[in-house]
Parts: C-alpha cells; structure tokens; sequence
C-alpha cells in the first residue's frame, strides 16, 4: 500500500498523520495551534499534492492557507482568498467546505457562511462568489441552523462539470445543470417534522446536515436529515426514507464507500435533542444494499458509555480507509471496511474535520 495521509482539523489547530506501507498513522506536531480549522482538502490531482486549510484567525478572520510540502509550509493569497463583493453587504465568517473538483483541473470549491458557493481556478489560491446562487429568489428566506446559515456540502458530478449540489444548512439541497448560473431546490419527498401539519413537505427550509455520493454512480446520493436518513436515485429529483431500520436516523455525517457505490456508512445519534451517540456507544452503520439494510460494527472502538458527538465533516472514507473523530478529541480509523477500528490520536481538541488520501 502506498503511503496515506489523514488531516484533522479541530477547534484549536490543524494535526497532518503519515501512514507509510500501511503501518500505523502517525500524528505530527500541532500547526496553525490555537487557530480553528473547520475545512480541509487534500489535492490529490495533480503532480505534486495540495493541503488547503480553510481556517479562522480570531479578529483577522477566516482565510484559506495551502501547502504544497504536505504541510512542511503554508502561503496565503495576498489578497483575501475568500471575500464577499462590496456590493453584497456580506462579511466571510467561515469556510466550511473546500473540495476539488473531479473534472475540473485547477477548479476548487469552496462553501461559505453566510451560505454561499466560491469557485478558484488556481488550485484554490483566490475564490470569486457564484452568483447564481447568491442571487437565488429564495436566499432572502433561508434561515440558520444551529450552526448558522452554512453551506457544508458540494456534490462534483465526476466527469460533467455543469452538474453539482450544495447542501445548506437550514435550506436544503440545490442543483444546477449550468455550472450554477441557476440553481433549483431538490427536496422533493423529505419531511420537516416541525413543520406544521400540512406543510411537512416543504420546497425548501430543510435542514440537511450531509449528502455523499459515489462517482461510479452520480445520480445517486445519500443524505443524512435532521430527521432521517434518505436516498436519491436522479441526484435529487426525489428521495425516500432508508433509515428506518437504523436505531436511530438522526445524526451528522454520511459517506459512501470509496470504490463501492452501495456501501455507505452513518453513525446515529440518539435524537436532535440528545446529541449523543446512540446507545451511547460509538457505533458505525454500514449498508451494503444501498440503505436497504444496516449493519452495526464497533470491534476496537470504546464499548462505553461515550457522550461526544461526530460532526458532519468529521467522518470520512477514502482508499486509505473509513475515520472519524469525535468532539472530545479521539481519532479513530478502520482499514476493513469498517469491520474493525482502531484508535489513531486522542486528548486532540475538538475534531471538526478529517480528510483522508493517498498519496
């Protein structure tokens, strides 16, 4: 096996692990220490891999950085890398999402809070505003989440670079087939609960926390829900309801396999009001059929009781395997599919994203 990196981004620093011949990962010194890091990307497209880390400088704001050492140093854009125009009225609070795009060579996304979608063309050094979505006839009516008014989640069609989703948080999933000069909402068929009776069914206002996808099958997608877990066989036109076998179908992240489109993975919390992990056991979901059936593995991880919560952009699966990190500081990492874990780094501060490559 190759070597493989895992980044993980936390509330105070970024920590870059080294697998080499598919040994064990090896966590290095704390960068960017005191800093949160709530995104990052590792750029596996071209010759020489590209670290992004979109990150928050306290009173100087949030900023991306990038490496092209694997992490031995970082530049800056001299210019502000992510900034709303003038005209919008809007400051940057946060980068939540960097994500290369597959079709695209020099094409990196970025999403934003308050929610909106950037796009770069160097490789992620400078960003401009989309503003198809920006200028959207329904951004005037979304509202925040808890975790503000987000966009977390960019769905890259793999090979057509017109077609893409975003997911916001608390608005729903959008798709454009124009490459975001029009955007359309595609929540067809997910119930919003704590809606009125008759107005469960909304157009938009729902609160997505992630959607994954697999590239061998784009016109399908998962998506975990404030309340349930879904599927969408045409990248969004509809979905239907595939957690009702799992303990629980609420919770945060969702990932699909890196080279099996019907296998994706969740870890269930008890319920949007105990936020803790179901069972309060660290258990990850898997289903082989699409979400048609689950199964439960925990072999290695703590039997309990936990209480931390997995975030939506902590938990990832890539060809050097399936991780997540908790809200207490673990790292966990399975290389079989998630048959079985094993523990890659704790006492870290709070895990807010991991991203995993090989390299």
């Amino acid at each position: 096996m190759s070597d493989a990196m895992l980044a993980i981004g936390t509330r105070k620093g970024l920590f870059l692990a080294r697998s080499r011949d598919g040994g064990p990962f090896e966590i290095g010194p704390i960068q960017f220490s005191t800093v949160a890091v709530p995104s990052v990307a590792i750029d596996t497209r071209g010759t020489t891999p590209r670290l992004l880390a979109g990150i928050e400088y306290g009173h100087f704001g949030p900023s991306v950085m990038y490496s092209d050492d694997l992490g031995e140093t970082w530049k800056e854009a001299e210019q502000p890398p992510i900034a709303f125009p003038e005209e919008t009225g809007a400051t940057l609070s946060r980068v939540w999402q960097l994500v290369p795009s597959p079709s695209e060579p020099d094409v990196v996304w970025a999403g934003a809070e308050p929610a909106a979608l950037f796009r770069s063309e160097d490789r992620g050094v400078t960003y401009r505003l989309v503003e198809g979505l920006w200028g959207h006839p329904h951004r005037a009516r979304w509202q925040p989440g808890g975790g503000g008014l987000c966009l977390h989640t960019i769905v890259n069609h793999p090979t057509d670079p017109e077609i893409m989703g975003i997911a916001v948080s608390a608005a729903g999933f959008y798709r454009t087939t124009d490459g975001g000069r029009s955007w359309e909402a595609a929540n067809q068929n997910i119930r919003a609960p704590f809606m009125p009776e008759g107005q469960q069914y909304p157009e938009f206002g729902q609160c997505v926390h992630k959607v994954g996808m697999h590239p061998s099958r784009p016109e399908r997608l998962f998506l975990q829900h404030h309340f349930g877990v879904y599927r969408s066989d045409d990248f969004g036109g509809s979905w239907h309801d595939i957690g009702s076998s799992l303990p629980s179908d609420f919770g945060f992240p969702i990932v699909v396999h890196p080279t099996r489109p019907d296998t994706v993975y969740v870890l269930p919390m008890t319920a949007d009001i105990d936020r803790m992990p179901a069972d309060h056991r660290y258990q990850v979901f898997r289903s082989d059929d699409a979400g048609r059936s689950w199964q439960s593995f925990g072999k290695g991880l703590p039997e309990g009781p936990v209480y931390a919560t997995v975030l939506r952009d902590a938990m990832t699966a890539s060809e050097a395997g399936v991780f997540f990190g908790t809200r207490d500081g673990e790292v966990h990492c399975s290389r079989d599919e998630g048959e079985t874990w094993s523990l890659v780094g704790r006492h870290l501060p709070d895990v807010l994203t991991v991203r995993a490559a090989v390299l």
